[in-house]
């Protein structure tokens, strides 16, 4: 066979000879052969081999090599756009000043090559992956294209030669059947096979796809070919079906077929049987559901067995009604099974069954850059969308799968164009409305809403699992997204048929989650379910209601707003109906779920609003909206109900959906539409009718009475007053809020912003997201042409972000401005709009202090009233709510009762009754001009007052009131009283005949039968009114004398004491109660005088408490009533002292004043607890603050006084204070901790830069302890170990700081503190097990405790005595003290004890103090000898702690000792105890004589040089050594106490040294020509007197005598030269021998005043060195001169000149040391700048960017969780366990490497930093912030950052103090995992 023969030759050439073949004219025998040759290739049967493949690949580039092939057809790529398709948590950047389309998104390459400054942009973590907008103008503004795709280069490309993609066209449609035969080969049904492996098909097919995905990638040549391909019908006819004879291919396209068949929303079986009951057959997932929607009248349930019987085996066949929806779906197609013509169409139908493949989701995406493709593939998944909703809900994945769907059809449906081409081409919108309906319908229930039994209404079950897992999303957002597109939405206002539709889905979530208040016992069970139900009202119902009213805007769109207007009513209607409702709500039911009102509500408000529409024409009639108001009125009284704990039995989850109710997310869809409806109902709706609902849904209406007792049926009289206060809250807010009655949006924004920002300061994100704008998430855009910014500018003040002491982190906030409080402030809004509680008393705590602090009101202020924004003309029906007679009546009566001091009334109630006073004198009606007309019979009913008028019915006096009570209420016993006495009152004078006939009837009297006759029986008053509207037209009814309704009386079962009718004499007008109640406030008699009225300006009272508000009232009262102002000089005029009521009964007494006390305790318990924080707090600041010396220090450390007797410690514990004793030492609490700060100094004093490009680099190596690290190495390589080991510190890594709270502690004590910690479990973050505690006192975290010696504190007395004796019997006697100690050569002795500290209790807790500090650091910061564990290598280790000690209170004092005092440092230190434990320590090993440096300092013996020429390894030179570690070797192992003199003489001989190592390591850096002139300078003057004074004189000697030495010069010539370019000049070289003697000076003069308790002087840092001498006792010879010479300090025991020799011989001697080596161990410059962190840049995007994608060194992967320590520079895996090392992770590992266990790391993806400190890790905050102060953890908001100074200083500062432990507090054990 020919095919077998070309299978043989070299791909190359046979693609080459192919091609030659096809190019002919006449190409029939080359296609012939292509076809045999890849029928053998791409043979199915074969499974996918690479050979294929690479067969592929030769054959298209037809001969030439692939990759070239690939380069070839790049250049033709003529694409404009960018359609880099990413995949989930690529980050990519959105620029909302750009985006034309809220979805618009931009890969970082083209977002950084655009120009986007001072855009409103945003970097954020792709969800559910995306692709790249950059070049598509319907997405994006042009002016945001980046350069490359601006400038539309693909555009002038050359056109395709022919024969470059010939074979393409040929080989590919064959590779592309061969995957599609694949799919359909490896597909099974999920029901038929268990281990069906979708996953095994398409690894399988792997290869081949991310081939097609490359082809891709070559640009717009090769997506032309391919589209054509996958469009073809032709090839598609040909190919897929398979040739006559291939079986493979018959039978996968059978199983193709039948895979298509169930692809309908209804199967074909079910077709059949639509015409039975609809009890399809098959395993028809759709079931009757669909079919209903088609208008068959099935009414089966769902027929799925496998998945639907157990669930509802409850809810079966027959309870679950099916609604019958209407039958207009216009496009039966989406019923039908799918039919496909092409290749497109079939791999789209493949990628669906297999669930979104992403490799096949990324490949149809990555062609959507090719139009013609573009709109072919559009169509296609419209064709497809049905199926694809039908599989998603079937799928396991469907949270994988909801992203992979909008990853596609988001890229589809956010160009206006191509939405709306489908919309009109394939009816896009019927499609999307009728599978939303199908896929509700799978989860609808019987609604149990109002008629439980007869309900007709079916609702969405949110149990199900697809509303709880939100699988409808990427549907609702679909169509969300598709509703913004104005054409599209147009389209869908314009279809009726739609809207019904759609409005029947919207009535599936009416009355949803219906709660039932419990009233026995708890629910067992809390069902969560209203989190799905809240989800589905906003996302499926809301959210497209706000895309729709979008383009409601204008006048000419006002039909769209009365046909939705209209089917909202229609659909409101049918409700009604289905559940039953008549006129009551049923009792104790409650669903927040209303969207049907909410629909109503928006459209009114828009229609009136936007487009002048006239409210009367939209509303319905009176009847309908007293339907309309019960249901959102009965959320208002059960948020009120929820509050009062009502609902508590039916657990938290119901306070959880009041909160969300009100949240800000959803505010704005929810509780704002339902206060508006009920604006409308009450400007409509007789107000007296409307007011009286109130009252009666809130449940009070028993309260209401002028008796001082009464029986409530419904409500316990703990919920009474929160009830009571619940109603007259909602009233006021009915009455003030304007959101949509005619505030602008402006006006509205700020609005919003006042209030949030009273409740509490804010940040800018926190605002933005609390602040309710337009929920559709498409506008983005807050509405109003304010921007938010300029808002926030106006009413706010920024707060610039602060640090504390303490340790919290300040962001930057917003406070309101002053005027802001003044003016703005509004208690009703922030009421509104407080999730918690809480909040509305913090906004009251927040307004009273900015009163106190502007001086303009100091007691407990009431919440202002502020003046409203005129009502928009349509609502002014709103007004008559307050003229109305039963608002009247209420009001007096409550004033009564306050007056009168009636149980369960409070401030509130008395404040808000105020309110309602003041916004009816602020709103008259217009219509009503007649005043104070007489009475006429007719309205004689209404006895209580004569009209409507707020004003006229002020001054209204009451005389009498008849009430019903219990017989044993106090009125009845002052009536007995009464009759005893004779002294009936007229009970028929003029006053009370009006009364007198009010007996038989309800209305006009306040006559309080218990349930028939309250508040002149409210509900028989309602039910009245109610027919009356219903049988008769509304203006009979407003004429109409009411019936005079008999009083049917019947008493509760149970009954309590008989009632009984009597008269209450009042004679008070709502006026008259004011004053009296203003006396009663005030306490004073006539409080309000007549002088009073004439010169009151109700300006003046804006702020106060209600004394402020009544007198406001009564001015506004007077100024706008002439009769008021009379009635009210008459009140003052003749006020007497209000009567009490006659003997309440103590059992009421007994209430109120509970109320009272109740008050006063809270009152002063919140007193006691101020005063106890501010204590507190005054402890903390003195006991945290690292500045400030402790307030009252514990234990004074370096106090001068009681010198000589025992220092008294005081135990933080037992509280005893004492001395410490051998036996029971008294210890220090202190903290050690390993520390590398020292280590990681370097020389220069500008911190290293992070490395933020390839090019940059850190190098450690001139790092503190790399420099000594590498000086030790040298002279081991050299010198005897034993001697090296006494040379140097170590401890620059890894050493152990000490640090101190200064209290003390019983070490006994503590052991048992200790204990009682191990035994208490709640500790977090410590590990007692390591010895970790916090001090008992102030909290601070320890971990050991060191024993205080036992004595005196300071060395005192003749210690301190200044010494006469000379130079040298001084160096002798210290001779003579270390030969004390030098018993025992160190070989001899291991560890011989000193017999006196055999084994007392100091001893012991000395030695576990040293095993503490061992075990503190790591082994290899201990070991540094040749042999581990030695007693030198111990002997190191314990000087270099003190050492480690000394240089880091100098590092925490800047460095030098300029600023003097015992700075807070000496205060804390526990340097004085750490060296007194050392030194016990030390003295276990003495040194051997014979090698005691002393001697060779002093020359005080003679060279015994010759001794030790056995020893293989000479001593380490003297100019070697460091000169530090020299001082505390011999401080330390001196006997203790040692005398001041001794010290001083030991500073002096090592002063010599040092300074003779400065003028050595000076001669280092001098050139050839230098050195000989200064060696012959010197050399003159060394015999002038005082040469040994004179440095130069010494530098010559020093010179003369190392240049014996071989070649110590001549190695660096050439750096060095470089290094002394400057000429040297005596005043630069006396400048260099300070600083290079600074160090050693700082430290000796540290350690005296720590031993001695010298004080410091501060100085300038010029004088610094005149002033330590002087301190060290070392100038006393000299005058205090203005410049210092540093050799005048010197005093040498022996001639200065034969002590240098004696020095320079010993280097001189080293025969063996490369030259090189003794130069840098002798020009060893002992000075380095403070540690300091790495230099960040300031922008945060720049390190972002570089190290996000950035590869691990040690892994070679992109780490998940990037981190970087800001140490040292290293870039590491955070948590990842590609880097584990022993269980242990990166972080971890890093942070004991490189900070000896201390670790501060910035986490690149969060922009967080994180310290890690031994076993426990915290997060420490950012040091980034956006530019309004804030962090953006996580980078959630994706707003540029900016490196935040301060912060970054306080995080260095924290490190380099050692405070991590003490300044944070949230501490977590890290087992090793970070």
């Amino acid at each position: 066979m020919m095919a077998a023969s070309l299978l043989r030759r070299d791909k190359k050439s046979t693609a080459a000879h192919l091609k030659a073949d096809l190019k002919r004219t006449d190409n029939s025998s080359g296609l012939r052969q292509l076809q045999e040759l890849l029928d053998s290739v791409l043979n199915p049967e074969r499974g996918s081999d690479p050979e294929a493949l690479d067969w592929c690949k030769w054959l298209l580039a037809g001969g030439d090599g692939f990759d070239e092939f690939c380069r070839t057809v790049r250049s033709y790529d003529n694409a404009t756009l960018c359609g880099l398709v990413w995949t989930a948590n690529f980050v990519a950047y959105r620029c909302r000043t750009c985006g034309i389309s809220p979805c618009m998104s931009l890969c970082a390459e083209c977002f950084n090559n655009g120009d986007h400054t001072g855009h409103d942009f945003n970097m954020f973590r792709s969800q559910a992956g995306g692709a790249c907008d950059c070049g598509d103008g319907n997405v994006m503004r042009e002016s945001g294209f980046c350069n490359r795709h601006r400038l539309k280069t693909g555009e002038n490309v050359p056109s395709v030669p022919r024969d470059l993609l010939l074979m393409s066209e040929m080989v590919l449609p064959r590779f592309i059947i061969t995957i599609i035969q694949y799919l359909r080969d490896g597909y099974t049904e999920p029901e038929s096979a268990a281990d069906r492996d979708l996953q095994k098909v398409l690894q399988q097919l792997d290869p081949h796809i991310s081939f097609l995905e490359e082809l891709t990638k070559m640009g717009g040549a090769m997506r032309t070919v391919l589209t054509k391909i996958l469009t073809d019908q032709q090839t598609f006819k040909e190919l897929s079906m398979g040739q006559e004879d291939n079986v493979y291919a018959k039978k996968n396209y059978e199983k193709y077929l039948s895979a298509l068949k169930s692809s309908g929303l209804v199967s074909v079986e079910e077709k059949g049987a639509a015409g039975g009951a609809g009890d399809g057959t098959s395993d028809a997932a759709a079931g009757a559901g669909a079919l209903s929607l088609l208008g068959a009248t099935a009414t089966a349930s769902l027929d799925d067995s496998s998945k639907e019987e157990d669930q509802d085996g409850l809810q079966g066949v027959g309870q679950r009604k099916r609604v019958k929806l209407s039958s207009s779906t216009k496009d039966p197609s989406i019923m039908d099974t799918l039919k496909h013509k092409c290749f497109l169409e079939e791999l789209l139908f493949w990628t669906i069954k297999y669930e979104f493949p992403q490799k096949m989701v990324t490949f149809l995406l990555n062609m959507l850059p090719d139009q013609d493709y573009k709109i072919t593939f559009t169509k296609t998944f419209v064709q497809h969308y049905a199926f694809i909703m039908k599989t998603l809900m079937k799928s396991h994945e469907s949270d994988t799968m909801s992203n992979r769907i909008v990853h596609i059809s988001v890229q589809l449906f956010s160009n206006e164009e191509l939405a709306r081409h489908v919309t009109e081409e394939c009816q896009l919108l019927d499609i999307m409305v009728t599978v939303l309906l199908y896929m509700m319908e799978s989860c609808l229930i019987k609604s149990e809403l109002q008629d439980e039994e007869n309900n007709r209404h079916v609702v969405v079950n949110c149990g199900e699992a697809l509303l709880k897992n939100n699988t409808y999303w990427p549907l609702v957002s679909d169509f969300i997204n598709i509703l913004s597109h104005q054409s599209v939405a147009k389209r869908f206002l314009e279809d009726h048929s739609l809207l019904l539709l759609w409005m029947s889905f919207v009535s599936f979530f009416q009355g949803m989650n219906l709660n039932k208040r419990e009233l026995n016992e708890h629910v067992e069970f809390e069902s969560q379910t209203y989190y799905a139900a809240f989800a589905a009202e906003l996302e499926a119902c809301a959210q497209p209601m706000w895309g729709l009213l979008t383009h409601c805007k204008v006048k000419e769109t006002q039909d769209y707003t009365k046909t939705v207007v209209r089917y909202c009513l229609e659909t409101l209607q049918m409700w009604f109906d289905a559940i039953g409702f008549v006129d009551e709500p049923s009792l104790n039911q409650l669903t927040f779920h209303l969207p049907l009102h909410r629909y109503y509500a928006m459209f009114l408000s828009k229609g009136v609003k936007c487009q002048g529409l006239d409210l009367d024409s939209l509303l319905p009639d009176q009847e309908m909206l007293m339907k309309i108001m019960v249901h959102p009125l009965q959320i208002q009284a059960s948020l009120s109900e929820i509050h009062s704990n009502m609902w508590v039995r039916n657990g938290l989850q119901i306070k959880g959906q009041a909160m969300t109710y009100v949240q800000s997310h959803f505010c704005n869809s929810m509780i704002d539409p339902d206060i508006y409806l009920l604006q409308v109902c009450a400007s409509r709706l007789d107000p007296d009718y409307f007011i009286s609902s109130v009252f009666e849904r809130f449940k009070v209406v028993d309260l209401l009475t002028m008796a001082s007792q009464h029986q409530n049926a419904v409500l316990d009289s703990e919920q009474e007053r929160p009830m009571l206060e619940g109603a007259l809250t909602f009233l006021v807010i009915l009455c003030s809020l304007r959101i949509h009655l005619g505030m602008s949006d402006d006006e509205i924004l700020r609005a919003e912003m006042v209030s949030q920002l009273c409740m509490n300061d804010r940040t800018h994100s926190s605002l933005l997201d609390l602040i309710p704008e337009n929920p559709n998430p498409k506008s983005g855009v807050v509405p109003g042409s304010c921007s938010f910014e300029e808002m926030l500018s106006g009413v706010a003040d920024f707060k610039a972000p602060v640090f504390e002491p303490g340790g919290s982190m300040q962001q930057g906030m917003y406070t309101p401005k002053a005027e802001v409080w003044e003016k703005e402030f509004d208690p009703i809004m922030v009421i509104l709009r407080t999730v918690y509680r809480r909040d509305v008393q913090s906004a009251m705590d927040r307004y009273s202090a900015f009163l106190k602090q502007s001086g303009v009101h100091t007691g407990n202020p009431w919440p202002p009233y502020k003046e409203r924004t005129p009502l928009h003309p349509c609502y002014k029906g709103l007004v008559r709510l307050l003229h109305c007679k039963t608002l009247h009546i209420v009001i007096f009566t409550l004033l009564y009762k306050i007056w009168m001091d009636h149980q369960n009334m409070s401030e509130h109630v008395l404040c808000m009754v105020l309110y309602l006073i003041e916004l009816g004198l602020d709103n008259q009606v217009q219509d009503d001009k007649v005043e104070e007309e007489p009475c006429i019979e007719e309205h004689c009913h209404d006895s209580w007052f004569p009209g409507t008028s707020l004003l006229s019915n002020l001054h209204h006096v009451i005389n009498f009131v008849r009430v019903r009570v219990p017989e044993t209420a106090p009125e009845v016993e002052r009536k007995r009283e009464r009759e005893r006495e004779r002294e009936t009152p007229p009970s028929t004078s003029s006053e009370s005949a009006t009364f007198g006939q009010s007996s038989r009837r309800l209305t006009g009297n306040w006559r309080e039968n218990l349930r028939e006759a309250q508040v002149f029986s409210l509900v028989a008053e309602r039910r009245r009114k109610f027919q009356e509207i219903i049988n008769r037209s509304n203006h009979e009814a407003s004429q109409a004398v009411r019936p005079k309704s008999s009083a049917s009386r019947w008493l509760p079962p149970g009954t309590p004491p008989q009632l009984v009718t009597e008269i209450l004499e009042i004679r008070e007008s709502m006026l008259s109660l004011l004053v009296k109640l203003h006396q009663k406030l005030s306490a004073k008699q006539n409080s309000l005088s007549l002088s009073w009225l004439a010169e009151v300006d109700p300006a003046h009272h804006a702020h106060g408490d209600g004394l402020t508000a009544i007198e406001r009232i009564l001015a506004k009262a007077s100024a706008r009533s002439r009769h008021s102002k009379r009635c009210l000089q008459e009140i003052c005029g003749k006020v007497c002292p209000p009567i009490p009521p006659k003997k309440i009964s103590p059992g009421d007494k007994k209430s109120m004043d509970k109320e009272e006390r109740r008050q006063r305790a809270r009152e002063r318990q919140q007193k006691l607890l101020a005063e106890f924080a501010s204590r507190q707090k005054s402890f903390m600041e003195t006991a945290m603050d690292v500045e400030s010396p402790e307030a009252d220090a514990v234990m004074d450390v370096s106090s001068e006084e009681s010198l000589d007797s025992e220092v008294l410690y005081d135990c933080v514990i037992c509280g005893q204070s004492g001395p410490s004793t051998e036996d029971r030492p008294t210890g220090l609490v202190v903290l050690l901790q390993a520390s590398s700060v020292l280590g990681h100094r370097c020389r220069s004093d500008m911190p290293k830069r992070l490395p933020t490009t390839d090019e940059e680099h850190i190098y450690p190596e001139d790092t503190c302890g790399a420099t000594h690290d590498v000086r030790l190495s040298l002279m081991q390589r050299y010198f005897k170990d034993s001697s090296c080991l006494q040379s140097v510190s170590i401890g620059w890594d890894g050493g152990v700081y000490v640090q101190t709270c200064g209290h003390t502690l019983h070490i006994d004590c503590h052991k048992s503190y200790m204990e009682s910690l191990r035994n208490d479990q709640v500790l977090q973050g410590i590990s007692v097990d390591k010895g970790e505690f916090t001090c008992p006192l102030c909290r601070q975290f320890a971990n050991s405790v060191l024993p205080c010696r036992p004595g005196r504190g300071m060395e005192t007395g003749a210690w301190h005595a200044p010494s006469t004796k000379s130079m040298s019997t001084l160096v002798k006697e210290v001779e003579d003290l270390q030969e004390q100690l030098g018993i025992f050569p160190v070989r001899a002795s291991i560890k011989q004890r000193d017999p006196i500290l055999i084994e007392s209790n100091l001893s012991k807790e000395m030695e576990s103090v040293i095993k503490d500090i061992k075990n503190t650091t790591q082994k290899k910061y201990m070991d540094y000898g040749k042999n581990p564990g030695s007693p030198d290598n111990d002997f190191l280790f314990m000087y270099s702690v003190a050492r480690t000690n000394l240089e880091l209170e100098l590092v925490h004092r800047g460095g030098n000792l300029c600023s003097g005092g015992a700075s807070a440092a000496a205060k804390r230190s526990c340097l004085n105890q750490l060296f007194h434990v050392l030194a016990m320590h030390m003295r276990l090993y003495s040194i051997d004589s014979a090698y005691n440096p002393w001697t060779r300092l002093t020359l005080s013996t003679q060279s015994r040089e010759n001794e030790y020429c056995d020893e293989e390894r000479p001593e380490v030179p003297m100019l070697f050594r460091d000169v530090p570690s020299l001082l505390i070797i011999f401080i330390l192992t001196m006997p203790q106490p040692l005398r001041k003199e001794h010290f001083t003489c030991v500073v002096k001989v090592l002063y010599s040294l040092q300074f003779t190592q400065a003028l050595a390591a000076l001669s280092i850096r001098f050139s050839r020509e230098e050195r000989l002139a200064w060696s012959n300078t010197g050399a003159a003057k060394k015999n002038l007197p005082n040469s040994d004074k004179s440095w130069e004189s010494l530098l010559g000697h020093m010179i003369s005598e190392l240049t014996k030495a071989k070649d110590v010069y001549d190695t660096n010539s050439e750096e060095t030269s470089a290094l002394s370019s400057s000429v040297w000049s005596p005043q630069s070289i006396e400048f260099r021998l300070q600083q290079f003697c600074l160090p050693f000076l700082r430290l000796s003069c540290l350690l005296q005043h720590h031993l001695y308790g010298d004080s410091l002087p501060g100085c300038l840092v010029e004088e610094e060195f005149s002033l330590l001498t002087r301190c060290l006792g070392l100038a006393a010879s000299v005058q205090c001169s203005g410049s210092m010479s540093s050799a005048a300090c010197l005093e040498w025991n022996i001639s200065a000149f034969d002590l240098i020799s004696q020095w320079c011989s010993e280097v001189v001697a080293l025969s063996d040391t490369p030259s090189q080596q003794s130069a840098s161990l002798l020009g060893q410059d002992p000075q380095w700048a403070a540690p300091r962190l790495l230099q960040l840049p300031d922008n945060y995007n720049t390190i972002f960017q570089y190290y996000h994608r950035k590869s691990c060194s040690s892994c070679g992967k992109t780490p998940k969780d990037p981190a970087l320590c800001l140490v040292c520079g290293a870039f590491v895996c955070l948590k990842g366990h590609c880097c584990k090392q022993q269980g242990v992770c990166e972080c971890v590992l890093h942070s004991q490497h490189c900070g000896a266990a201390t670790g501060i790391f910035l986490l690149i993806n969060a922009s967080v930093i994180i310290i890690i400190r031994g076993h426990r890790f915290c997060l420490w905050g950012s040091v980034y912030l956006d530019a309004h102060g804030e962090e953006d953890r996580d980078l959630r908001r994706g707003k540029p950052l900016y490196l935040c100074e301060e912060r970054y200083r306080v995080l260095e500062q924290q490190w380099v103090a050692h405070t991590f432990d003490h300044i944070n507090k949230r501490w977590g054990p890290h087992y090793n995992g970070l």
